[in-house]
């Protein structure tokens, strides 16, 4: 595995500082635990293949029989086949790809297909998949213990590289996904302003908690109705929505609403309606108007932290919020969140204080040795330079392939996330994102497929790269996106 990862770690590239937002248009069976001789051969063999210098690329019909099999056992196990809606491949239509081990930049489907990845686990693979020093740090840790359900000074560690690198935290709780992280976060704004409203944006997702599952009415804010069967109105009754970057109409809720809102919760750079980045206007508005009101501000960095700048979203648009969640990256790909702020607010959290949170996993070993290996490889000179060279040359190479196929288009990055939506443009919210064509969307991606680029299944997904993704990897990827083009 070494070998394997010996020229794709950090590949230099000629780099420089990237304007503070980059962009052109917005505002089956069990797994033996050993395997065979034969299948550890097959396997190293398609791991010499994926870092040696990839073809051109050329439109194949993907053979997909072992995944539809498994899918389709799936289908009468999981509900919809999955364990999480998108994998499903509904919004974009054709068979889900069942993935059989990653590495580096690349994932392998159960039928042998190599792909070019740019989903990474949904944003944690940020120094690529299974980076040989993070495994090896798992197999020590494997075994000491896989879990205590008790303090381990490995929380300790991964705590203090939080705290030193985020602006807005001071003190940190760990716990299991960003799901748990921003329904705790939710709780904690009520508990110290001791109000009951929240105001979050139509199109940003914070997880699958109750008070988060909204649609937003007509208007410019409204009081939220329940987004899915089963939420009752009660738990969305004191949730408010807005526009996302529409601060004027952020002020007229907090005049309608004054000293009742807990506090605002958003995404720094939204990833959950496609990559659609905030105006530093924007942010530097909420900043001020929640300080106002004496709400809290709070930043979902669960896709953004330690992805886009070292500190963050917050260190990268230079404002600081009173509290951060955070997921993904700070688990190296196991399940992780956190949460944490301003000592004074953080100290309500239990046992320090009255709110209650607790978890039996949370400050899981494996997960926090994973987190802290992670953390200190992007820590390392030159990290996020190579994030912004290869994910701008990525962007602007599919923007420009588009264009000139007679398409319309509108994207951007900022550093490892990106994303493009079929349209002129601008687009600066959820509501500009639903005039993008999806249909169109969707035959894109599966041409893309065709020519082993692995894509989040949904247009209104960004898109990640990572510290293992090299200028021939981008080339391949803009060579088959110009096929593609030419043939929708």
């Amino acid at each position: 595995m070494l070998g394997v990862w010996s020229h794709i770690y950090l590949p230099q590239v000629g780099v420089c500082r990237a304007s503070m937002v980059a962009h052109t248009c917005f505002g089956g069976a069990p797994v033996a635990s050993r395997p065979s001789a034969q299948r550890r051969n097959a396997r190293q063999a398609a791991l010499t293949q994926a870092v040696s210098a990839p073809p051109a690329p050329a439109k194949t019909q993907l053979k997909t029989t072992r995944s539809e099999e498994v899918f389709k056992e799936a289908l009468t196990l999981l509900p919809g086949g999955v364990n999480s809606p998108v994998r499903a491949f509904k919004s974009v239509g054709g068979q889900p790809i069942i993935f059989d081990h990653v590495s580096g930049p690349y994932c392998f489907d159960v039928d042998g297909n190599k792909y070019i990845d740019y989903v990474g686990s949904w944003g944690p693979a940020i120094v690529g998949h299974a980076h040989p020093e993070v495994s090896e740090a798992l197999k020590e840790q494997i075994y000491k213990g896989t879990s205590f359900g008790a303090p381990c000074e490995l929380e300790n560690v991964l705590a203090k590289m939080v705290i030193e690198r985020v602006p807005s935290v001071e003190v940190v709780r760990f716990v299991n996904s960003g799901t748990e992280a921003c329904l705790s976060a939710l709780r904690l704004m009520r508990a110290h302003t001791q109000r009951d409203k929240v105001l979050k944006f139509v199109g940003c997702y914070h997880g699958h908690a109750d008070s988060f599952l909204v649609q937003a009415g007509s208007g410019v804010a409204t009081l939220g109705l329940p987004d899915s069967p089963g939420v009752p109105a009660s738990s969305t009754a004191t949730t408010l929505t807005a526009t996302y970057n529409d601060l004027e109409g952020v002020r007229k809720v907090f005049e309608a609403n004054k000293g009742e809102i807990a506090g605002v919760i958003l995404e720094p750079v939204v990833g959950n309606s496609g990559f659609i980045p905030p105006t530093l206007e924007f942010l530097q508005g909420l900043r001020e108007v929640t300080a106002e009101d004496g709400a809290l501000l709070c930043f979902d960095e669960v896709m953004t932290g330690f992805r886009i700048a070292k500190g963050c979203a917050q260190e990268y648009f230079g404002i600081t919020p009173d509290l951060t969640t955070m997921g993904k990256v700070i688990g190296g790909g196991l399940p992780v969140g956190a949460y944490g702020g301003r000592r004074d607010i953080m100290q309500l959290v239990a046992p320090a204080g009255p709110m209650y949170q607790a978890g039996t996993l949370s400050g899981n070993p494996l997960a926090m040795v994973a987190g802290i290996k992670t953390l200190e490889i992007l820590g390392r000179p030159g990290a996020y330079e190579h994030l912004d060279a290869v994910t701008g040359r990525l962007i602007n190479g599919l923007l420009d392939a588009g264009r000139a196929a007679g398409h319309a288009l509108c994207g951007g990055h900022i550093s490892g996330m990106f994303g493009f939506f079929f349209t002129e443009g601008p687009v600066t919210c959820f509501e500009d994102a639903e005039k993008a064509d999806r249909e169109k969307f969707g035959r894109w991606h599966r041409g893309m497929l065709e020519r082993g680029v692995y894509l989040a299944p949904s247009a209104y997904e960004a898109g990640f790269t990572s510290l293992a993704h090299t200028e021939e990897d981008i080339d391949r990827t803009i060579q088959a996106a110009k096929e593609v083009f030419a043939e929708l």
